[in-house]
């Protein structure tokens, strides 16, 4: 389990700046506004934030599979989507088409690295983490992180509509 930690922590990384750099200059080419980014950012955050607010009210689903037996699958299934996200792309493809992201490239890399080394972290202690107390605590919290991203995203929707001017400032 260690190895797959480690493998995953390693190509989510990789996986992530290249995503990331791809998809900013994809956007350049196709002429992609800044703004346009942000709004789709949001957007993309507003579904994921309802979803996970909403799952409580959702029917119960079957169990998900166990990891499959290779490490290298199961290290994939681990990573995609798991560890790397399709919100964590947009966010990151969002910042890299900033216009003062090269200000804060360092601060942006290093931000980048400590949430995925929390990743690994979270995944090394899993069955720490996932005990009694533990586990209650973070129920509670996934639901106060849940609203709040709901809040999060709203407002990178209307920065994005102020960047369009469609909103006053």
């Amino acid at each position: 389990m260690r190895g797959i930690a480690f493998r995953a922590f390693g190509i989510g990384v990789i996986a992530v700046g290249v995503g990331g750099y791809i998809g900013s200059a994809l956007a350049a080419k196709w002429n992609i506004s800044a703004p346009a980014i942000v709004m789709a950012t949001g957007i993309i955050f507003l579904l994921v934030a309802l979803n996970m607010v909403m799952a409580p009210y959702n029917p119960v689903h079957a169990v998900s599979e166990p990891l499959p037996e290779q490490p290298m699958a199961a290290t994939l299934k681990l990573t995609f989507p798991l560890i790397v996200t399709p919100y964590g792309i947009a966010a990151l493809i969002a910042v890299f088409v900033a216009p003062d992201y090269s200000a804060r490239s360092a601060q942006i890399y290093l931000l980048l690295v400590l949430v995925m080394v929390l990743n690994l972290l979270a995944m090394l202690f899993v069955r720490q983490i996932m005990r009694g107390p533990v586990l209650l605590t973070l129920q509670v919290l996934g639901a106060v992180l849940g609203v709040l991203q709901v809040g999060l995203a709203v407002q990178i929707i209307i920065r994005a509509l102020r960047e369009l001017q469609v909103i006053a400032s």
